[in-house]
């Protein structure tokens, strides 16, 4: 690691290095960077994810990925996503998507704000990349963004389990029931103001 605090690393450089440990980096800004782990309930959701992508895009040419593929981002930028959709030619001894069309990041407390704001940015520079989602684990949201035929992002949120995530540039749509199968939401912590419009009400 003490190379490493030297100087850039290329992208040849870092998979080298990468083949000899134990553990997930990612290569941010020419410098290796610890993977954190993750919970089971971000486990359950990217198993979820990646079964539906295999099952509706079988025959397409596109294979779904998961985070032990990388995406090149940049010269000296490697991301790992939790879920990714390859339609390149993939090459069995590769180690970057060919051709990403999705990527797809289930939030977590600690790197919310960063996956949400710095990763889509470099998202958004990947040439071919046209979907990108952002899961929200503990409740039903997803936060899609994607590329129209010209070039330029825009953004929804999809909300509830009875709702539908459209992909049509990839041909697949996921319910939200689907993402979410098997998952238990934490209750969602009441208000001051609502216990006493409660109690108020009953007359307690």
């Amino acid at each position: 690691m003490a190379e490493s605090a030297r100087r850039r690393w290329t992208i040849e450089e870092f998979f080298a290095w990468q083949e000899r440990q134990s553990d997930l980096y990612e290569l941010v800004g020419g410098q290796p960077q610890l993977m954190a782990g993750a919970k089971n309930v971000h486990d359950d959701i990217v198993v979820n994810i990646l079964t539906e992508l295999k099952n509706q895009t079988r025959g397409s040419g596109c294979r779904p990925f998961t985070g032990d593929g990388a995406v090149q981002t940049g010269p000296s930028q490697i991301r790992r996503p939790d879920v990714g959709l390859d339609c390149g030619n993939r090459k069995p001894g590769a180690f970057t998507a060919a051709g990403p069309r999705l990527v797809v990041e289930v939030l977590s407390p600690s790197t919310r704000d960063f996956d949400a704001i710095d990763k889509l940015g470099e998202y958004k520079a990947v040439d071919g990349l046209d979907s990108i989602l952002f899961v929200e684990p503990n409740q039903p949201i997803v936060r899609l963004w994607w590329r129209g035929t010209d070039g330029s992002w825009s953004a929804r949120t999809i909300e509830g389990l009875d709702a539908e995530i459209d992909l049509p540039q990839i041909g697949v749509t996921l319910r939200m029931a689907d993402v979410y199968d098997g998952v238990t939401f934490p209750p969602t912590p009441r208000l001051v103001v609502e216990d006493e419009a409660a109690a108020l009400k009953s007359g307690r």
